[in-house]
């Protein structure tokens, strides 16, 4: 590795230390015998209406906040909020980047620029954002995801950005 060259983090690792340190149950992690779906894009992301899906906690001023324990809810975040409106709380991460700039872990501005420099085709009209470190995989798997999946289908998205946190 070179000196421009960051060191790679070892995110589970991390994210280990994290949930010991919280004094919760070690986080389960979910294995799956089948490899994720994959459908690949026909055409180009110039021509692609793009979905943002976040798992850092954030919601839109007046919207209430996330709760620690198992919050399997989501905020729906128009896309074209202005940023000065976000906010971010999780149980999970030090949230204080998120609050000095909310684009660290909702890219939001990001992708806006994209679309006005002709990258991206489009935004979804709306966002969503959960809060991650959900213990209940069942809740993601069966109630979550499904919702999410059917929100940005409703609205035409051609691929969905995720954003784990």
């Amino acid at each position: 590795m070179n000196a421009n060259e960051a060191t790679p983090v070892d995110y589970i690792e991390v994210t280990r230390r994290t949930y010991d340190s919280l004094g919760y149950p070690p986080y389960g992690w979910v294995h799956s015998e089948e490899p994720p779906p994959w459908t690949p894009l026909t055409k180009p992301l110039s021509d692609c209406r793009i979905g943002l899906i976040a798992s850092g906690g954030v919601y839109r001023r007046g919207q209430i906040a996330f709760h620690y324990r198992d919050d399997a809810s989501y905020r729906v975040i128009s896309s074209d909020v202005p940023t000065d409106e976000l906010r971010a709380t999780h149980f999970a991460y030090d949230t204080r980047d998120a609050r000095s700039d909310i684009n660290v872990v909702f890219p939001i501005d990001t992708l806006r620029a994209m679309v006005a420099d002709g990258r991206l085709g489009g935004l979804t009209d709306e966002c969503y954002t959960f809060m991650g470190g959900i213990y209940s995989a069942r809740r993601v798997r069966e109630e979550l995801a499904p919702a999410l999946v059917e929100r940005m289908t409703s609205q035409g998205a051609d691929a969905v950005l995720l954003v784990p946190v």
